[in-house]
């Protein structure tokens, strides 16, 4: 009886990958790619070394002079005087210390800086969250209000304000409510666009399907969510701030009460520019450099939480 053999192909046992989740890899969102964008940029670590100093300076100034808050007792046989040991930057027509006045005019310019972006930052906040979020009436309305303010320049408004209060008024808080209040139209138009953006995702929608109410789904979910150029924002009108401070202060309607500012040193010291140009220069580089270190992280900051401009470079 014949027996059958049966041929068998020998197989060759392949190694199936099965796709696996990389533990290994970098986590990645919004906040972390920009981080590791601004870290490679030279420009980002000197803006910023720029405003830390400035920062510290308003927070710590004895830091950095030993002369009381009014430059000193400025004493007229030093006017004009050559700078020395003790006084690097020289004296002004006054007889008073010129670093001193800058260090603790530093201070008056964060001060005022800060309280004013803070104002128009919650006002801009709250009026383009809501218009954006609840839409309809209330849409229409608040952004009516904000093309009104955002018609006005507020450095007039400012001037307004500030001669119509009287000296016993002219602190820090007036002038940072004269500004900030109205700067705000520009970053409610801006918050407005992110929340239209925001409000239309998946988890927003979730969010409002399972119960909870539309105030709290916005304060929970979507204005988180839109808080990223608002920082970007309000880092660059810091620099607004300080600037609207320095020309309020150089128009003679800034603070009151013999405070120190630098754009008060700028006005004083303009009309000898021929016979001591210095008096004029330090407290004008001093307001350029803390400008310009901030409106430059704003913008770098800008460039990095957008997924398109860092493609690109």
């Amino acid at each position: 009886m014949s027996s059958n053999t049966h041929f068998v192909a020998p197989v060759k046992q392949a190694q199936v990958v099965v796709d696996a989740v990389r533990i290994d890899e970098k986590k990645s969102n919004l906040w972390l790619d920009s981080w590791r964008d601004l870290r490679r940029r030279p420009l980002f670590w000197i803006s910023l070394a720029f405003a830390l100093l400035v920062v510290v300076m308003a927070v710590a100034p004895m830091l950095f002079t030993q002369v009381g808050t009014s430059g000193g007792a400025c004493q007229l046989a030093n006017s004009n005087g050559d700078p020395t040991a003790e006084h690097p930057l020289g004296f002004t027509r006054q007889g008073c210390d010129i670093w001193a006045r800058l260090v603790w005019g530093t201070r008056t310019s964060m001060v005022v800086g800060l309280l004013a972006t803070l104002i128009g930052t919650v006002i801009g906040v709250v009026m383009g969250a809501l218009a954006a979020f609840y839409g309809g009436f209330v849409d229409s309305l608040l952004s009516r209000i904000g093309d009104i303010f955002f018609t006005i320049p507020y450095i007039v408004a400012a001037i307004v304000v500030m001669t119509v209060m009287g000296a016993e008024f002219r602190n820090e808080l007036t002038l940072a409510f004269a500004i900030g209040g109205f700067s705000w139209a520009s970053t409610a138009r801006i918050v407005r666009a992110e929340v239209l953006r925001v409000k239309q995702s998946d988890y927003v929608m979730a969010s409002i399907a399972l119960g909870l109410s539309r105030f709290k789904t916005l304060l929970v979910h979507v204005l988180p969510n839109a808080m990223a150029p608002v920082i970007v924002v309000s880092t660059i009108s810091l620099g607004h701030a300080i600037v609207a401070e320095a020309t309020l202060s150089f128009l003679g309607v800034g603070l009151g009460g013999g405070v120190v500012s630098w754009g008060a040193d700028i006005s004083n010291a303009q009309t000898q520019i021929r016979t001591a140009p210095m008096a004029l220069f330090w407290p004008s580089l001093a307001l350029t450099i803390a400008v310009l270190a901030f409106i430059t992280l704003g913008e770098l900051l800008r460039d990095a939480v957008d997924p398109k401009s860092r493609a690109q470079r």
